[in-house]
């Protein structure tokens, strides 16, 4: 098993455009996944925001609920129209009060590819291995668990928001 990388993989019958849009545009990206955002989305941003509940799947944001109100900060990596969407964020980083500053970020990235039936999504978080030993595992756990979550809820927001 892969300790220091989570890969999950839909396929999305929206056209890629529209993917993009929803990955891209960081309130259709709020919308889904749960955070309201300071701004637009910029490679070399520095972007804060904060947890709120997602708006499209009831069950997904009780879960999110004991979150909501707490920071988020990512920093934008790379924007390619179209094909890459990624950023860096400290995975699983809940906790209240403590800094989570010094640990290493981890790279999260979206690609997108056009198949036959519409656009296949893969989403991969790298960089486990370096996140502190006391807490590495609950963070990949989580987010093993959180990125299945999240790419049925980008699903489900397009099926709502055509």
């Amino acid at each position: 098993m892969d300790t220091d990388r989570i890969e999950k993989n839909i396929l999305l019958r929206s056209p890629r455009k529209r993917v993009w849009r929803a990955l891209s545009d960081s309130t259709e990206f709020g919308t889904w996944f749960g955070v309201k955002f300071d701004g637009p989305f910029a490679p070399g941003a520095s972007m804060r925001g904060v947890i709120v509940t997602t708006a499209v799947n009831a069950d997904v944001a009780n879960a999110q609920k004991p979150y909501e109100g707490m920071p988020f900060e990512i920093t934008i990596e790379r924007m390619e129209p179209d094909r890459l969407f990624s950023f860096r964020w400290h995975p699983f980083a809940v906790e209240p009060g403590v800094d989570y500053s010094a640990e290493p970020m981890t790279l999260v990235v979206f690609t997108l590819e056009e198949v036959a039936d519409g656009v296949m999504l893969t989403v991969t978080e790298s960089g486990f291995d370096g996140i502190p030993l006391a807490r590495r595992a609950k963070a990949f756990t989580a987010n093993e668990q959180g990125w299945g979550m999240m790419v049925k809820l980008i699903e489900e927001y397009l099926v709502q928001s055509p």
